[in-house]
């Protein structure tokens, strides 16, 4: 029964009083410095592209890195959690999805929260590329998502050096996620997500004539809307709910077989509990899950610490035993 009764998480910084500034002010204000990317641009099987940003220890250890929605390799979370893993002799791969990278992939297709071919592809590369001996994975928001779906889906049949997963403020259940954006008390994020995914649409429709109809912007009155037009059909999924289904790590993850951590804070704003497996934790003997009182979205800010409780936590769950 790994459900982690007393979460190791001290409490945001007194300033930070709510799960919205516990979110907000991190993602807008923390600087993490000194770390320095070594880039290369990885063909995927289908011919687009992502961009894969090392950092490269000779370490026989790697961490691989997942950001979140319209998020890239250099959100604070990534940096920091790079910076923390090189620190203790970890060589780290931080991937960009596809058009996150600061260019537009190439294909129609883009990215998503169910998109587990991608990494798949980069995780087998740094595997075939490096002589490593310890794969971990830490994913934060859309990452953990995609992370803690890879496992399940791979179940045994991922490769055997892949020893566990950590991740923080995932949208195991994307439908009830998707819902959540759609409160007043949300409208910051959802303005701000959707400005940048609009921007993308806008971009991929002048790149591929014909295959989106933009004037269905004027019809999204709620995220769902937003996933019916755009994020469904261009993924290759029905439509949104079809989406939702094949997409939430909630519906695999029964069948991971390496240990995960699973770290949602009680107070994100745009997450709630039905992305937070406890029952299964339960009766699973690896699925550990850890929900502190505060923390907000990918925020777990420490006082007077360079790193956040979620950097230090990921390293503590991932690191061998010696």
């Amino acid at each position: 029964m790994p459900i982690i009764r007393q979460s190791s998480y001290p409490g945001a910084p007194r300033y930070l009083f709510n799960g919205h500034l516990q979110t907000v002010v991190p993602s807008l204000l923390r600087k993490v410095e000194g770390v320095v990317y070594e880039r290369e641009r990885f063909t995927l099987s289908d011919g687009d592209f992502v961009d894969i940003d090392w950092i490269d220890k000779s370490s026989k250890k790697l961490v691989v890195l997942t950001h979140g929605l319209e998020g890239d390799s250099h959100r604070h979370y990534m940096k920091g959690t790079a910076k923390l893993f090189a620190q203790h002799g970890w060589d780290v791969l931080a991937w960009n999805c596809r058009s996150c990278s600061g260019e537009m992939n190439r294909a129609f297709r883009l990215y998503n929260h169910g998109e587990i071919g991608d990494i798949s592809e980069v995780i087998n590369h740094a595997i075939c590329t490096k002589n490593y001996e310890r794969v971990v994975l830490v994913g934060y928001s859309m990452g953990g998502n995609i992370a803690l779906k890879y496992a399940g889906v791979q179940g045994r049949n991922m490769p055997d050096i892949i020893r566990g997963v950590a991740a923080f403020s995932a949208p195991t259940n994307l439908k009830t996620s998707a819902q959540l954006l759609d409160l007043p008390s949300n409208r910051l994020y959802r303005e701000r997500f959707m400005k940048k995914l609009v921007k993308k649409m806008a971009h991929k429709a002048a790149l591929h004539p014909g295959k989106i109809d933009l004037n269905n912007l004027q019809k999204v009155k709620v995220w769902k809307d937003f996933d019916d037009f755009f994020s469904a059909p261009i993924n290759g999924y029905r439509d949104a709910n079809d989406f939702y289904e094949q997409a939430s790590a909630a519906n695999f993850i029964k069948d991971i077989k390496v240990p995960v951590l699973i770290c949602n804070a009680q107070n994100d704003p745009i997450l709630n509990e039905d992305c937070v497996p406890k029952s299964l934790a339960e009766k699973h003997d690896l699925i550990f899950v850890e929900t502190p009182k505060t923390g907000g979205h990918v925020g777990f800010l420490v006082k007077n610490d360079e790193y956040t409780w979620a950097e230090r936590r990921a390293l503590e769950f991932l690191n061998p035993r010696s």
